[in-house]
Protein backbone atom coordinates (compact mmCIF):
# COMPACT_ATOMS: atom_id res chain seq x y z
CA UNK A 1 0.00 0.00 0.00
CA UNK A 2 1.20 3.21 -1.23
CA UNK A 3 0.42 6.46 0.84
CA UNK A 4 0.38 9.54 -1.10
CA UNK A 5 1.49 12.39 1.61
CA UNK A 6 0.66 15.02 -1.61
CA UNK A 7 -2.86 13.63 -1.31
CA UNK A 8 -3.67 13.90 2.17
CA UNK A 9 -1.67 16.88 2.68
CA UNK A 10 -3.53 18.79 -0.02
CA UNK A 11 -7.39 17.01 1.35
CA UNK A 12 -5.52 18.49 5.13
CA UNK A 13 -5.64 21.94 3.65
CA UNK A 14 -8.78 21.85 1.81
CA UNK A 15 -10.62 20.43 4.78
CA UNK A 16 -9.53 23.09 6.96
CA UNK A 17 -10.29 26.14 4.75
CA UNK A 18 -14.18 24.37 4.45
CA UNK A 19 -13.68 24.74 8.37
CA UNK A 20 -12.63 28.41 8.74
CA UNK A 21 -15.46 29.39 5.89
CA UNK A 22 -17.94 27.27 7.99
CA UNK A 23 -17.05 28.48 11.30
CA UNK A 24 -16.66 32.16 9.18
CA UNK A 25 -20.37 31.63 8.18
CA UNK A 26 -21.91 29.80 11.41
CA UNK A 27 -19.75 31.95 14.11
CA UNK A 28 -22.66 33.70 15.77
CA UNK A 29 -24.83 31.30 15.75
CA UNK A 30 -21.94 28.54 17.40
CA UNK A 31 -20.95 31.02 20.13
CA UNK A 32 -24.75 31.49 20.92
CA UNK A 33 -25.21 27.46 20.97
CA UNK A 34 -22.39 27.77 23.62
CA UNK A 35 -24.00 30.05 25.61
CA UNK A 36 -21.07 33.06 24.94
CA UNK A 37 -21.33 36.54 24.47
CA UNK A 38 -20.01 39.06 22.23
CA UNK A 39 -17.92 40.33 24.80
CA UNK A 40 -16.66 36.43 25.72
CA UNK A 41 -15.76 36.27 21.96
CA UNK A 42 -11.74 35.52 21.13
CA UNK A 43 -10.36 39.41 20.32
CA UNK A 44 -7.97 36.93 17.81
CA UNK A 45 -7.70 33.87 16.34
CA UNK A 46 -6.86 31.16 19.15
CA UNK A 47 -3.72 29.60 17.47
CA UNK A 48 -3.28 26.89 19.71
CA UNK A 49 -6.80 25.13 18.74
CA UNK A 50 -6.14 25.96 15.42
CA UNK A 51 -3.30 24.03 15.78
CA UNK A 52 -4.57 21.25 17.25
CA UNK A 53 -7.73 21.16 14.70
CA UNK A 54 -4.83 21.03 11.53
CA UNK A 55 -3.15 18.08 12.88
CA UNK A 56 -6.47 16.27 13.91
CA UNK A 57 -7.31 16.74 10.32
CA UNK A 58 -3.79 15.70 9.19
CA UNK A 59 -4.73 12.48 11.13
CA UNK A 60 -8.42 11.95 9.52
CA UNK A 61 -6.90 12.50 6.36
CA UNK A 62 -4.46 9.72 6.66
CA UNK A 63 -7.05 6.75 8.19
CA UNK A 64 -9.80 8.31 5.53
CA UNK A 65 -7.25 7.41 2.64
CA UNK A 66 -5.80 4.43 4.45
CA UNK A 67 -9.76 3.14 4.38
CA UNK A 68 -10.52 4.22 0.72
CA UNK A 69 -6.95 2.43 0.06
CA UNK A 70 -7.87 -1.05 1.78
CA UNK A 71 -11.36 -0.95 0.41
CA UNK A 72 -10.37 -0.09 -2.88
CA UNK A 73 -12.56 2.63 -3.48
CA UNK A 74 -11.73 5.36 -6.22
CA UNK A 75 -13.71 8.16 -7.72
CA UNK A 76 -15.06 11.28 -5.62
CA UNK A 77 -18.34 9.41 -4.93
CA UNK A 78 -17.12 6.51 -3.56
CA UNK A 79 -14.47 9.06 -1.28
CA UNK A 80 -17.07 11.50 -0.40
CA UNK A 81 -19.28 8.00 0.91
CA UNK A 82 -16.40 6.81 2.77
CA UNK A 83 -16.12 10.26 4.28
CA UNK A 84 -20.13 10.56 5.11
CA UNK A 85 -20.22 6.77 6.60
CA UNK A 86 -17.09 8.09 8.78
CA UNK A 87 -18.56 10.92 9.61
CA UNK A 88 -22.00 9.05 10.69
CA UNK A 89 -20.47 5.92 12.03
CA UNK A 90 -17.40 8.02 14.76
CA UNK A 91 -17.83 11.32 14.43
CA UNK A 92 -21.51 12.58 14.90
CA UNK A 93 -21.90 9.94 17.36
CA UNK A 94 -19.17 11.21 19.18
CA UNK A 95 -20.39 14.49 19.25
CA UNK A 96 -23.77 13.88 20.50
CA UNK A 97 -22.82 11.28 23.19
CA UNK A 98 -20.45 13.91 24.58
CA UNK A 99 -22.44 16.60 24.24
CA UNK A 100 -25.57 14.87 25.77
CA UNK A 101 -23.56 14.08 29.05
CA UNK A 102 -21.97 18.37 28.93
CA UNK A 103 -25.71 18.83 29.03
CA UNK A 104 -24.73 21.43 25.41
CA UNK A 105 -27.33 22.44 23.31
CA UNK A 106 -28.54 20.41 20.27
CA UNK A 107 -27.74 23.30 18.08
CA UNK A 108 -23.96 23.46 18.89
CA UNK A 109 -23.91 19.59 18.10
CA UNK A 110 -25.95 20.13 14.88
CA UNK A 111 -23.36 22.60 14.27
CA UNK A 112 -20.11 21.13 14.95
CA UNK A 113 -21.33 18.03 13.75
CA UNK A 114 -22.09 19.55 9.73
CA UNK A 115 -18.12 21.06 10.10
CA UNK A 116 -17.26 17.50 10.62
CA UNK A 117 -19.51 16.25 7.67
CA UNK A 118 -17.77 18.93 5.66
CA UNK A 119 -14.78 18.43 6.36
CA UNK A 120 -14.78 14.21 5.66
CA UNK A 121 -17.11 15.27 2.48
CA UNK A 122 -14.02 17.64 1.03
CA UNK A 123 -11.23 14.91 2.29
CA UNK A 124 -12.78 11.87 0.75
CA UNK A 125 -13.80 13.99 -2.50
CA UNK A 126 -9.91 15.30 -2.83
CA UNK A 127 -8.22 12.18 -2.05
CA UNK A 128 -10.10 10.20 -4.29
CA UNK A 129 -9.21 13.27 -7.04
CA UNK A 130 -5.68 12.78 -6.87
CA UNK A 131 -5.70 9.24 -6.43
Amino acid sequence: MTIDYLAIFAATIAAWIAGAIWYGVLGKQWMAALGWSEAERPKSMPIGPMVTSFVAELIMALMLSGIMTHLAFTGVRNGMISGAFCWLGFVVTTIAVNNAFQKRSIMLSVIDAGHWLVVLLVMGAVLALMR
